[in-house]
């Protein structure tokens, strides 16, 4: 029986996100970044084989318009913060009955075929950590399973102490999450999405872009 996931991406407001990152664009073009990421990371899951949707959860009018029109569905945040969104999309909007992984929206270097091998590789309540080794880029669970998401400073380490397992791949664009504008300048070199390669481009940051497969 071929498993088909339910993948949530939580996203908060653009005018609120990735503060870390600012800096990086004109303060004036930061959302715009933000959602160009959030939408190559939304493209390149709905393009996975293993994906059978894919649920947003924003208050964002612009990211539920932008993922709507990639085929995803999108569910209010319950606005209890990072972990509460993950819960709520995952358990409740994907459903227990259903094997469900949340990613972070900010991958904009992710290739489908990194996130079906990792998906392929769940048996019980996994994670994947991002390339510092101290974050995590995704969490899933088989049907039955809750998610405990325990997402934050030093989450891989929380959540490999809560019983989860550590999954382990040659997935640089899976594990490129971008937080600083030096994670930036690392996806361009890994083969940024479309979007994101567009919008620096118009920039003037990079003169090419190597494209995502």
């Amino acid at each position: 029986m071929v498993r088909k996931w339910t993948a949530v991406i939580p996203v908060k407001r653009l005018d609120a996100a990735k503060t870390r990152l600012r800096g990086a664009v004109p303060a004036d073009r930061h959302p715009q970044l933000v959602l160009a990421m959030v939408r190559d990371t939304a493209a390149a899951v709905l393009s996975a084989a293993a994906v059978a949707e894919l649920l947003v959860v924003t208050d964002d009018p612009a990211v539920g318009a932008a993922v709507r029109e990639l085929g995803a569905r999108v569910a209010p945040d319950p606005g209890a913060g990072l972990n509460a969104a993950l819960r709520f999309g995952a358990d409740e909007g994907g459903g227990l009955s259903a094997y469900r992984a949340v990613l972070a929206g900010d991958l904009p270097a992710l290739r489908p075929e990194q996130l079906d091998q990792a998906l392929s590789r769940v048996s019980g309540r996994s994670f994947v950590p991002d390339a510092a080794g101290t974050g995590t880029v995704l969490l899933a669970v088989p049907p039955k399973a809750r998610l405990d998401p325990l997402f934050g400073v030093h989450s891989a380490a929380a959540h490999a102490a809560s019983g989860a397992v550590r999954l382990s791949g040659e997935w640089p664009g899976l594990r490129q999450d971008v937080d600083t504008a030096a994670d930036l300048s690392t996806v361009l070199a890994l083969g940024a999405g479309r979007r994101t390669c567009e919008l620096l481009r118009d920039l003037g940051l990079t003169a090419e872009c190597v494209p995502a497969a």
